[in-house]
């Protein structure tokens, strides 16, 4: 256990010469560690927070259940694979869903807790059979479209929230692009959260924001947690987020594979267990679910210091935050004005995360199969396609789901049973 925590000192512990990082096993001075730990937390603070926000979920819960799976991931990695885990943008569509049924937040939670445990069980599976299945269930035009109708199936919502204040909504947006483009480094890259402090200036200024929760909210205390309803009914809304879930895991090991020279393909099971399992304990305590974040390896990248100490700073600090009320209570007076302008950006690009997919993979949309399933399943998620059977609801993202999964293979294992489909076209997976 004493080796688990102990990381070599690189250097002299203040300084890194041109082209050099510190590995995940190295640290700086504790000091410097320590304010690098900070930047993390600065910066998946505008999108972990959102999500509990948009999902009337508590923020100091969820900051909360971020930190203790940060934390877990770290340990059952073995302090080898760098990542804060923040919360997944993959709930919010079937939570949306389940509120809008009349159901409660603790329904939810149970849907939560099962993604996660789900997880889980894939991250078992491929940490003793290897990733391969995967790729062959879901190809890159299966993924792809997957993911991108998780954003965009949320586009009315997004409507309905800018529509309670135009003004303040475009103001936010306005902010978010602006220092994106007009700021290099670390500044640049907190866009999100720099625009919802503009939107929420603006928004005090108008008289948009009410403070008086903040009064009320003590300075130190435990935050809330509820245990989970169950209910069968809601899971086919959740299922399709474990797709989401294992592609953004394995987007995660595969970038910092990149970024640290490193071979962590042994790792892509476990990093899949222990978000799995951080989600499922969040899940039961009334936290939202958790997932590798991609700000977090933009602060790497930025900072060249791939040390898991720092992370484990970044645990400790969102700790501390999460046992403040008074900081949840600030975070929940944010106006509907503003989360219309900031997720008018960020739903659309989960979305165009999933076409980003279908680039980078060369997915060849000449290929009749690729393009009509793709075609099918993103009609299906925008227009949010509902049915009900035997009181069970199921809403776009997982019709959409089955339909592309079913239609996908069920059509190739025809076409080429048929001759029309080559059984060795590399474009058809």
């Amino acid at each position: 256990m004493s080796d688990l925590f102990s990381w070599g000192l690189h250097g002299d512990g203040k300084t890194l010469a041109p082209g050099e990082v510190v590995e995940p096993d190295e640290r700086l001075t504790w000091g410097r560690t320590a304010g690098i730990g900070a930047q993390h937390v600065i910066a998946m603070f505008g999108a972990t927070f959102l999500v509990p926000i948009l999902t009337h979920f508590d923020p100091s819960t969820t900051l909360f259940f971020t930190a203790l799976s940060t934390a877990l991931f770290l340990l059952i990695n073995g302090n080898k694979l760098p990542s804060y885990l923040g919360s997944s943008f993959g709930f919010i569509a079937p939570i949306a869903a389940v509120a809008s049924a009349g159901k409660s937040i603790a329904v939810a939670s149970f849907g939560i807790m099962v993604t996660g445990l789900l997880l889980a069980l894939v991250g078992v599976a491929v940490h003793y059979a290897g990733a391969k299945w995967i790729d062959v269930i879901m190809p890159p035009v299966i993924n792809g479209a997957i993911v991108a109708i998780i954003g965009f199936n949320l586009a009315p919502s997004v409507w309905s929230n800018f529509q309670q204040a135009p003004d303040t909504a475009l103001v936010t947006l306005v902010a978010v692009l602006l220092i994106a483009v007009l700021f290099r480094g670390l500044v640049g890259r907190l866009n999100i959260l720099l625009g919802v402090l503009v939107g929420y200036a603006y928004a005090c200024a108008r008289g948009q924001v009410d403070f008086s929760a903040i009064g009320e909210a003590a300075w130190i205390g435990f935050p809330r947690f509820h245990t989970p309803q169950v209910d069968f009914s809601i899971l086919p809304m959740f299922v399709p987020v474990v797709l989401v879930l294992v592609a953004e895991n394995v987007g995660h090991v595969k970038s910092v594979a990149q970024m640290t020279g490193r071979d962590y393909d042994g790792r892509m099971g476990t990093a899949l267990l222990a978000d799995g399992l951080g989600t499922a304990i969040a899940g039961f305590d009334g936290g939202s679910g958790t997932t590798t974040y991609g700000e977090n390896i933009g602060v790497m990248a930025a900072t060249k210091v791939y040390s898991t100490a720092a992370y484990w700073c970044a645990a400790g600090f969102a700790l501390l935050l999460s046992l403040c009320p008074k900081f949840g209570a600030v975070i929940n007076t944010i106006p509907s004005g503003v989360l219309g302008g900031v997720t008018t950006l960020l739903y659309g690009m989960i979305g165009m995360i999933g076409v980003r997919i279908w680039v980078e993979n060369k997915v060849n949309f000449d290929k009749p199969l690729n393009i009509m399933v793709a075609a099918i399943v993103m009609i299906i998620g925008i227009a949010d396609f509902t049915f009900a059977v035997q009181g069970v609801q199921f809403n776009g993202i997982a019709i959409g789901t089955v339909v592309v999964l079913v239609a996908y293979h069920g059509l190739k294992a025809i076409g080429r049973a048929t001759g029309t489909i080559d059984k060795d076209d590399p474009d058809i997976l």
